[in-house]
């Protein structure tokens, strides 16, 4: 005899491990007596009258369970209060909500339950974070899934990159996902031993702006040219534009598309062509013969099968789900501890005043990234004198100058 249903859906976009998510958490409701619905295009159909679902069985589960991608189609579409209805609650008898996705979905899976209640229906709802821009304030520092497999794909891609660069006597402008974070780049950078690191935390003391950003890479560039090194890779994450002046982004000289509020269309051009594009300019200004290209780490790694790392954590998350469920917690995040203990974390815990969740930044001032910064091929004060030949003002181009440190 069934104990009723659970529904899982995914919003936003896609990160390696969902599959393997949504797999765990069939399983262990299906051998607990629970039918098991997925929704395709997240939100989008919940309430219409005919929602888009699966049935998902243990075959099923079985089979996606190391699959990239997501099975279940997902969307960013965030349903208004007064689309809702408890239509799909009460025919398929839903006991849970679980959802996949980052604050927006959560935080509507609470307006949802919060409705279900005024009609006298209740349901939990628990949500699962999943982001490759590690940049969800999880507790100890613990990665959001996902990430771990897209940065090991961004590096394989970058070292690729770097080789390329090596082999041909060239540099390459690298620029990977991130939104205001740079998790992703840095991790991706360091893994992949490239010369120069740019990243939003970095502007900490200085207002961001493209000629800051272009003289860190002609540092590196003339750096290496002292060393006798004719090649060598940048990487920026794209998170620099999220915390720039949009008047900045306009004056500079790239041609853009304008959406119908007059905003720059960031989301439809290589953030790598813009910056490439803006490198060699100056290079050519400076009268620096050197050639530089283009690669954009973005859609490239967020569909891949999940690595070993993401494989067992999402499974423990799958498993948490229903330690949660059994506990009666509802309107939270599952969260997998290090040490195998499940809890929750209350959204209500982490939202800020404005009920959005402030996102988790690259720590700049402990000693892993002081280290690394350090290490990075640029001017400094010792090669003042060498790269005048190159530069008129070379300590226009020490880092610790440009980020007012």
């Amino acid at each position: 005899m069934q104990k009723g249903s659970i529904a899982i859906l995914c919003g936003g976009g896609p990160a390696p491990g969902i599959n393997t998510v949504v797999a765990t958490i069939a399983k262990r409701f299906l051998s607990d007596g629970y039918s098991v619905l997925g929704l395709n295009y997240g939100y989008k159909t919940l309430f219409s009258d005919n929602p888009d679902t699966i049935e998902i069985n243990f075959d099923l589960a079985d089979r996606i369970f190391n699959k990239g991608g997501s099975y279940l189609r997902m969307s960013r579409y965030k349903p208004k209060d007064s689309e809702f209805s408890k239509d799909f609650f009460v025919k398929h008898d839903i006991k849970l909500l679980v959802t996949i996705g980052g604050d927006d979905t959560a935080s509507t899976a609470n307006r949802i339950t919060e409705y279900l209640e005024k009609n006298k229906i209740k349901i939990q709802n628990i949500h699962v974070p999943k982001t490759i821009d590690n940049d969800l304030p999880l507790p100890n520092n613990i990665p959001t899934f996902g990430y771990q497999s897209a940065k090991d794909e961004g590096v394989r891609i970058a070292s690729t990159v770097y080789e390329d660069a090596r082999t041909s006597g060239n540099w390459f402008v690298v620029c990977s996902m991130g939104r205001e974070a740079g998790h992703l780049a840095f991790g991706i950078g360091t893994s992949a031993q490239y010369p120069m690191i740019i990243v939003p935390e970095m502007f900490k003391n200085v207002e961001i702006t493209f000629e800051k950003i272009v003289k860190m890479m002609v540092s590196a560039v003339v750096k290496r040219i002292l060393l006798g090194i004719d090649y060598g890779a940048i990487i920026i994450s794209e998170g620099v534009f999220h915390i720039m002046n949009e008047q900045e982004i306009i004056n500079s000289g790239i041609h853009f598309s304008y959406d119908a509020h007059g905003h720059p269309e960031l989301g439809k051009v290589s953030k790598a062509h813009i910056f490439n594009s803006l490198l060699q300019r100056e290079l050519h200004k400076l009268r620096i013969n050197v050639k530089s290209r283009p690669v954009e780490i973005g859609y490239e790694v967020r569909c891949i099968n999940p690595i070993a790392f993401d494989l067992r954590y999402c499974a423990a998350l799958g498993n948490g789900v229903k330690e949660l469920f059994d506990r009666k917690e509802s309107g939270c995040i599952v969260v997998s501890m290090p040490d195998g203990k499940v809890d929750p974390l209350y959204l209500k815990d982490i939202a800020g005043e404005n009920g959005k969740i402030k996102p988790r930044l690259l720590n700049t001032d402990n000693e892993s990234y002081k280290l690394v910064f350090n290490s990075m091929d640029s001017i400094k004060e010792e090669d003042y004198d060498k790269a005048k030949k190159y530069l008129s003002e070379p300590e226009d181009y020490n880092l610790k100058n440009i980020l007012n440190l």
